[in-house]
């Protein structure tokens, strides 16, 4: 009985002694969907796309015009309705 004592005493030591996991938050920014802020969006993947002049990725395009990649694909959507951009490769370019 003792034996067992000893070894609960040494497994609960061990699980407080060992390190917790800790969960990554992820926030996610908050994006007013209007025509005007989509508008803009489109304009910022428009403009790097430009400077570029070539077919980037998403995250590139992101990079690019410093804005998130939710945000980017909000501008994509207006720039491809208006037939602005195409999909090369699996990148986007202006059309």
């Amino acid at each position: 009985m003792a034996e067992k004592k000893t070894t609960d005493a040494a497994k609960t030591a061990a699980k407080k002694a060992a390190p917790k996991k800790t969960v990554a938050k992820k926030t996610i920014a908050a994006i007013s969907l209007n025509a005007e802020n989509v508008g803009f969006r489109a304009g910022d993947v428009y403009n790097a796309l430009a400077s570029e002049g070539k077919a980037l990725s998403v995250a590139e395009i992101a990079k690019l015009a410093k804005i998130t990649t939710e945000e980017v694909y909000l501008g994509i959507g207006w720039l491809l309705k208006e037939g602005k951009v195409n999909e090369e490769d699996n990148k986007v370019a202006l059309a």
